[in-house]
């Protein structure tokens, strides 16, 4: 068993999700004094996604990490307008955000061919320069894979989310029967008769403590930010990670995650989130069940068996509650369906939300009045099916 571990660590432990490089635009060339002529601009350097390409090819094809762009031309008698120098393109994958050194955000590449410009050539010589070429901007800059999916997994190890992906979709991730978590993230996608898809990430397991970088602590949470919807999975009898730490209900499960959310980004409880109640084909699931229903229903009879530190300060929502078996496929379409029909909910409330915004700005311009616009945030909508943990 430890060798089985060992062995998945080598073949995923070398997966990179952020990667620093050095850039540089190219210097402009000179300028002509005597016959007033430019010197051509450097060339810029620019992030550019492609849909097959990792941060680990990259690194691989690129192992200096550095990044210079062509400097421009010289004014010269026979072209006085110095040619720009050519551009250099960091070819990276899709779902980047982009920083600087100081980890301010410049740009993020969300679709395939998105390009953010990084330096930017120097300006070539002319008459309010002395005819001196400017030099091409530097700067270091990371680039951090957050991925995008319309549905994020969040779970201890061992909760079924790898076999409940291989279950609903295509992807064929590592499945191990022991508390073993997964090192990389596996996007699969939901197909449904309309010929509608859905993509879903399961992402590298979380444990506690994770907000404060324990485990893969902050590579897990990060993704979570570029979901449009978290789908917790528990496993109904529980999780133990070892025997040196605590045995969690699935119900202290459910506190637990939603207060590693809340501890790393308050945001990501806004999202619409699903509970997935897994491996009922185990014996006394439905009794456990049962008992977990009860407490999500009246869950301030049961905070007092935590320490105060670990309650969540804010509500969550499930929008839906599904019980099913990743092994024998028990609950897995009633599953999909409610994916869909959350996620089809959600892109009606943002329409809304979008049109509202319209009409109001233009009520705005046409009575010359200032007003503000409703944030998207602030739609609020009744369910029946929703059970707050308070």
């Amino acid at each position: 068993m430890v060798r089985c571990g060992i062995a998945l660590l080598r073949k995923y432990g070398n997966f990179i999700d952020n990667l620093r490089l050095f850039t540089k635009g190219g210097s402009g060339g000179m300028g002509y004094p005597r016959l007033g002529g430019e010197g051509g601009k450097g060339g810029d350097v620019w992030v550019v996604a492609h849909k097959r390409m990792t941060l680990k090819q990259l690194k691989d094809k690129y192992p200096q990490k550095r990044f210079v762009a062509e400097g421009g031309a010289n004014s010269r008698v026979n072209a006085l307008k110095g040619s720009k120098g050519k551009d250099c393109e960091i070819p990276a994958p899709v779902g980047i955000s982009v920083t600087d050194e100081n980890g301010k955000i410049i740009g993020e590449l969300n679709k395939e061919e998105d390009r953010i410009l990084v330096a930017e050539g120097g300006l070539g010589g002319k008459l309010h320069t002395n005819f001196l070429p400017l030099k091409g901007q530097k700067r270091v800059i990371r680039l951090d894979l957050k991925v995008i999916a319309d549905v994020g997994l969040v779970g201890f190890p061992n909760a079924g989310k790898s076999s409940l992906l291989s279950r609903v979709s295509h992807a064929k991730p590592v499945i191990a029967d022991y508390a073993f978590t997964t090192l990389k993230p596996e996007l699969g996608k939901i197909m449904y008769n309309d010929f509608k898809k859905i993509s879903v990430a399961d992402l590298p397991g979380l444990i506690e403590g994770a907000h404060l970088n324990k485990g893969m602590g902050h590579k897990f949470l990060k993704h979570l930010e570029r979901t449009r919807q978290l789908l917790f999975v528990v496993d109904i009898s529980g999780f133990q990670l070892s025997s040196k730490t605590q045995y969690r209900t699935a119900f202290e499960t459910i506190i637990l995650l939603t207060k590693e959310l809340e501890l790393y980004k308050e945001e990501l409880k806004t999202k619409p989130a699903l509970l997935v109640v897994n491996k009922m084909d185990l014996p006394d699931a439905q009794v456990k069940l049962h008992e977990l229903m009860k407490q999500l229903q009246n869950p301030e009879d049961f905070l007092h068996l935590f320490e105060k530190h670990l309650i969540p300060e804010k509500a969550i929502e499930f929008q839906h509650i599904i019980p099913i078996s990743a092994v024998t496929g028990e609950g897995i379409e009633e599953l999909k369906n409610c994916i869909r029909k959350s996620l089809d909910e959600h892109d009606d409330q943002e329409k809304d939300a979008y049109h509202k915004e319209q009409l109001l700005n233009l009520q705005s311009s046409s009575s010359g009045s200032c007003r503000v616009s409703p944030s998207k945030h602030a739609i609020t909508t009744s369910r029946k099916d929703v059970i707050q943990i308070q």
